[in-house]
């Protein structure tokens, strides 16, 4: 039996003769967690729309399980689970009223209702909450009680789109936590626009901007982005930036925050060794050398200005 859970195959979108997303083409596998990720307004919440069914791709074609959805949308949809940005909760209801409307909403056999139910609330943490009101709940836990919505049906694919948005720092660990628990046993995609988040959460990573997709890739793959040919070196007594230029290999010396240097190299071949030769030698005082790694930040904006990394 095939692992793949879903499959984007060019993915196309239009608003009035303007492509919001274009040519987009991934995949899914089971017990994957696959961060979708762009700044505001590059098409990802029109591809997550496309991927549950609530908007048909002007072009191509998503497969749930080889399940066609434009062919067959309620044997597709029957194995999502999806937790939109504006989460669908209803607050007068107690948590188990609410997850019990939901679980028949997503045609779980009233038999087995109960259960769900439960399983679903043991697995997000709410089972010491059962009888309590939704709007009582603080903002983290209601978020849970969303999330525990969209994996009632115990679906093969559940989509996250901005689950962490507007909690505080101790909510959102909670939230990531429970995420990647998630991810163990159904295949998770995480929609966002915060690049840690994705680091933390996800197994692989795709960074879409102005409806492309920019980057498709493991994280450590990206990882590998921020290992760039530059050195950060601290002395006590500073030499000459000429005399640094002169190194073998050195292709540009400047000077960097808190008095450190930043030396740019070729050909993969770091001259640490000669630097700190030169710097017993000379009583430069060494006392920091390391491998200078661009922040994730930068890459996310230099990939979504379609910039070269170095």
């Amino acid at each position: 039996m095939s692992n793949l859970t879903l499959e984007a195959i060019e993915l196309t979108r239009l608003f009035g003769g303007r492509e919001a997303v274009k040519n987009v083409s991934f995949h899914l596998e089971k017990g994957e967690v696959l961060g979708f990720l762009g700044p505001n307004g590059a098409g990802k919440s029109t591809t997550m729309r496309m991927l549950t069914g609530n908007l048909a791709p002007s072009i191509g074609t998503v497969k749930i399980c080889g399940i066609d959805m434009i062919e067959n949308p309620k044997e597709a949809k029957a194995l999502i689970g999806y937790l939109p940005e504006m989460r669908p909760i209803y607050k007068e209801f107690t948590v188990d009223e609410f997850l019990t409307i939901a679980a028949r909403l997503h045609n779980v056999p009233s038999k087995q209702i109960k259960k769900a139910v439960d399983i679903a609330k043991q697995k997000c943490g709410l089972s010491h909450m059962s009888k309590r009101l939704i709007e009582n709940l603080s903002n983290g836990y209601q978020q849970r009680v969303a999330i525990a919505q969209a994996i009632i049906h115990n679906p093969l694919v559940v989509i996250l789109d901005e689950p962490t948005v507007g909690l505080d720092p101790i909510q959102i660990r909670e939230i990531r936590s429970l995420i990647r628990e998630i991810g163990k046993i159904h295949s998770v995609i995480l929609s966002t626009h915060i690049l840690p988040e994705v680091e933390m959460v996800c197994d692989r990573v795709q960074i879409i901007d102005k409806g492309n997709l920019v980057f498709h890739g493991s994280i450590d793959e990206l990882k590998q982005h921020r290992q760039g040919n530059k050195l950060l070196v601290g002395f006590s007594k500073a030499p000459a930036l000429s005399t640094l230029e002169e190194l073998k290999g050195v292709v540009k010396v400047e000077k960097a925050e808190s008095g450190f240097y930043r030396i740019h190299f070729q050909n993969k071949q770091p001259p640490s060794e000669e630097i700190v030769e030169l710097s017993v030698k000379n009583h430069w005082g060494l006392y920091q050398i390391s491998p200078d790694q661009t922040s994730l930040e930068d890459i996310f904006v230099q990939l979504t200005e379609n910039k070269q990394i170095k």
